[in-house]
């Protein structure tokens, strides 16, 4: 089957439920996996074939009842690196990027550094910083052993030693001495479900996403104060946070103590990453 007619297939499909440039980016995508192909080689051979139909049709199936082509696939990409991602981890997001970005260009290049990351998921966010900074000692802590497992086989694909350590943060009263440490904690309130796509709704892990309603900075509060405590000096804090909650985050982190706490849009223009210096 002619390759050209199973991109429209899936323009005509999945407009409904995304808009064609997305459309398109997830046959590009499909195009990659299935057949090792790109855009460019379809541009050049506009009668390239597949003998791949069924499993085309499948996938195509899949995306129309709006599960995550990177679960599809168990792979998603991240600041240049191919992390495994499944059913209980988050699926890594370019702000997320914007984040690992922001460490980078704030901490000496050279020189140990002990960094965490707390909620580390499949370790997108501490994984890239062990590999961008080669002389960091990297720990990554979560409440999922299933989340870790990922984590661990995706420091093994990247070639970095890291700490996991599996663990509820609401429940710890002490930190070891760190020198970063960057969280994406659940941040997500509920009365906001309805700004929720289906794909992530119904396929990402909700204990990563969810909060309460009338406490939707547990999470910041209980890293802060555990980051205000056992931070080295000139330790800093990063965060992921709630893009209507930024006024609320740098109050709360002013009242913990920090200092020069600074708020960052990211590239729609969202509240979404903050800075604290202890």
């Amino acid at each position: 089957m002619r390759i050209k007619l199973l991109q429209d297939q899936f323009i005509l499909k999945l407009t409904p439920i995304y808009d064609e440039l997305e459309a398109q980016q997830l046959f590009l995508f499909c195009l990659e996996e299935l057949e090792g192909k790109s855009r460019i080689d379809l541009i050049m051979n506009p009668d390239l074939q597949t003998e791949k139909t069924e499993h085309w049709s499948t996938t195509l199936e899949q995306l129309e009842n709006q599960q995550p082509i990177q679960h599809i696939f168990g792979k998603a990409y991240f600041y240049g690196y191919v992390f495994e991602v499944n059913a209980h981890t988050l699926i890594p997001r370019p702000e997320t990027e914007e984040l690992v970005e922001w460490i980078i260009a704030s901490v000496p290049k050279e020189g140990p550094l002990r960094i965490l990351d707390i909620g580390t998921g499949s370790g997108c966010i501490g994984l890239t910083l062990a590999k961008e900074l080669p002389h960091s000692q990297v720990t990554l802590m979560d409440i999922s052993p299933e989340a870790l497992q990922v984590a661990q086989r995706n420091a093994m694909q990247l070639n970095v030693q890291v700490k996991l350590l599996e663990q509820d943060i609401l429940l710890l009263d002490h930190l070891d001495t760190f020198d970063i440490i960057v969280s994406n904690p659940p941040y997500i309130r509920h009365l906001e479900k309805v700004e929720i796509k289906k794909n992530v709704l119904d396929f990402e892990p909700p204990t990563a996403l969810f909060v309460e309603d009338h406490n939707p900075l547990i999470f910041y509060k209980k890293i802060a104060q555990l980051a205000f405590a056992n931070l080295a000096p000139q330790g800093q804090l990063f965060y992921e946070i709630n893009q209507y909650l930024g006024s609320e985050m740098v109050t709360l982190l002013n009242e913990i103590g920090f200092l020069e706490t600074e708020l960052r849009r990211d590239f729609l223009g969202n509240d979404r990453m903050t800075k604290s210096n202890k």
